[in-house]
C-alpha cells in the first residue's frame, strides 16, 4: 500500500483548521454581537442583581434570554461554559501548517533565491522572530498609554502590521510573506485569549467562589481584547485564502495590497459592529466596498506589463525554457523532492499541453513572477520574458 502521508497530513492539518477556526471566529462574531445588542434590563430584579443589559434572541424554532450582568453574578453558576478551545486549537493546527506547509517545504515555499539566499533554518528562524516579536510589540502597546484609546491603539498596530509586511517581504518569498502577517495576527488573537482573556476571567470566578467582590477592570481589559480580535478577523482569513491569488502576494508592492485589503475588512466590519448596536451608517459599508475596488484597480492597473521583446522564440525554446524551470514538478512523473505529483494536476510534458496552459504559465511564470515557487531553478528575467514571446506566439489570444 502506496500512502502518501504528508499529503493525508496536510489534508488532517488543513480541515481541522479550518473547522476549529470556524468555531473561534463564530463564537466571537457572536460575542461581539451580543454586546451590541443588549438592552437595559427592565425587571427591577435584574437591576438590583447587577445585570447590566440583556437580549431576546430566537433560533431553530427557540426563544433565548440572554443576561450580561456588569461585573459577575452575585454567587458562581454550577455549569458554566467557558470558550478558549476553539481559539487555542485554531492557532495549534496553523502553527502545524506553517511548520509542515512553509518551514519543511521552505525552499519551496518561503524563500525567494532573487530576494535573499537564505538557508532553510536562518529563514525558519526569521519568521519565528517576526511571529514571537509581534506579540510583544502588540501587548506592550495595549499596556501603554495609547491602550486606552482604541482608535489611537488601531492605527499604530496597523502601521506596525504594514511595516512588518514590506520587511517579511524583503526577506521572502510574496506568499510566505503573506502567511507570517497571518501567523502574526493570528497568533496575537489566540495570545489575548490565553494570556488576558481566560486568565482575567479565572481571577473573577476565584473572587466569586472566595466570596469577594471581582474587580471591573479585569473584565473591561478582557473585552478590550475580545474587540481587538473581532477587528483582526477579517485580515486573517483574507491571509488564509490569499495564496490562492498570486495578483495579490506575487505584486512587487503585495504589502501594499495587503494593508488595502485590510483597512477595507476593517470599515466593513465596524459597520456590522456599528449596526449591531442599532447606529446605521453606511458610509463605513461603501468606503470598505470602494477600497477593496480601488485596490482591484490599482492592482489591475499597476502590475508587471506583458514582456516583450524583438524578434521571435521558437517552441523548442518555450519547452527547453519549461523543462528545466516548471517540470521539475508539472510532470507525470515530478522529480522535485516531496512533489509526487503534479500541483492541481497540471503538466507541461508535451508542447499541447504547453500550449494549453500558455495563459497561466504567462501569469504565473511571466508577469507575476511567482513561479517557479522560491525560483528554486534561478529564472532569469531574460528567460521570463523569451517564455512570454513564445508562448503568446504559440496562444496569440491568452
Amino acid at each position: 500500500m502506496d500512502i502518501d502521508f504528508s499529503a493525508w497530513l496536510g489534508l488532517a492539518l488543513r480541515w481541522f483548521h479550518l473547522m476549529a477556526g470556524i468555531m473561534w471566529i463564530g463564537t466571537s462574531f457572536y460575542f461581539i454581537w451580543l454586546q451590541n445588542a443588549l438592552k437595559p434590563p427592565q425587571s427591577k430584579e435584574d437591576k438590583k442583581a447587577g445585570v447590566a443589559g440583556e437580549a431576546w434572541l430566537v433560533h431553530g424554532g427557540g426563544f433565548y434570554h440572554n443576561k450580561k450582568y456588569a461585573v459577575a453574578p452575585e454567587h458562581m453558576p454550577e455549569d458554566l461554559h467557558w470558550f478558549k478551545w476553539e481559539a487555542y486549537f485554531t492557532w495549534i493546527s496553523g502553527m502545524l501548517l506553517l511548520g509542515l506547509v512553509y518551514y519543511y517545504g521552505a525552499s519551496l515555499y518561503l524563500i525567494d533565491r532573487t530576494k535573499n539566499n537564505l538557508d532553510p533554518s536562518e529563514a525558519v528562524l526569521i519568521g519565528l522572530a517576526f511571529i514571537i516579536g509581534g506579540w510583544f510589540f502588540y501587548d506592550g502597546l495595549c499596556k501603554t498609554s495609547v491602550g486606552k484609546n482604541n482608535g489611537l491603539f488601531g492605527l499604530i498596530w496597523f502601521a506596525a502590521l504594514t511595516a512588518a509586511a514590506y520587511a517579511l517581504n524583503q526577506f521572502f518569498s510574496g506568499r510566505g510573506a503573506f502567511i507570517h502577517v497571518g501567523a502574526i495576527i493570528g497568533t496575537v488573537m489566540a495570545a489575548n485569549v490565553f494570556a488576558i482573556i481566560i486568565p482575567n476571567q479565572k481571577k473573577v470566578v476565584a473572587s466569586l467562589l472566595a466570596g469577594e467582590k471581582p474587580d471591573p477592570y479585569l473584565g473591561k481589559k478582557a473585552g478590550q481584547r475580545s474587540l481587538h480580535n473581532n477587528y483582526m478577523t477579517l485580515p486573517v482569513l483574507l491571509i488564509m485564502i490569499s495564496n490562492h491569488y498570486p495578483m495579490l502576494f506575487g505584486n512587487p508592492h503585495n504589502w501594499l495590497i495587503l494593508a488595502g485589503l485590510s483597512v477595507a475588512a476593517w470599515l466593513i466590519r465596524h459597520f456590522f459592529n456599528l449596526d449591531e448596536m442599532g447606529i446605521k451608517n453606511y458610509w463605513y459599508a461603501a468606503a470598505g466596498v470602494a477600497g477593496f475596488v480601488l485596490v482591484m484597480l490599482l492592482v489591475s492597473g499597476g502590475g508587471k506589463p506583458p514582456a516583450s521583446a524583438t524578434g521571435q522564440v521558437s517552441p523548442a525554446e518555450v519547452r527547453q525554457i519549461v523543462r528545466t524551470h516548471c517540470s521539475a514538478c508539472h510532470s507525470d512523473t515530478p522529480t522535485y523532492e516531496g512533489i509526487t505529483e503534479a500541483p492541481t494536476g497540471v503538466m507541461f510534458d508535451t508542447m499541447e499541453e504547453i500550449k494549453k496552459y500558455a495563459p497561466r504559465i504567462i501569469v504565473r511564470a511571466v508577469q507575476d513572477g511567482t513561479m517557479p515557487l522560491g525560483n528554486t531553478t534561478n529564472m532569469t528575467d531574460e528567460e521570463r520574458k523569451k517564455l512570454g514571446v513564445g508562448l503568446r506566439e504559440l496562444s496569440p489570444s491568452p
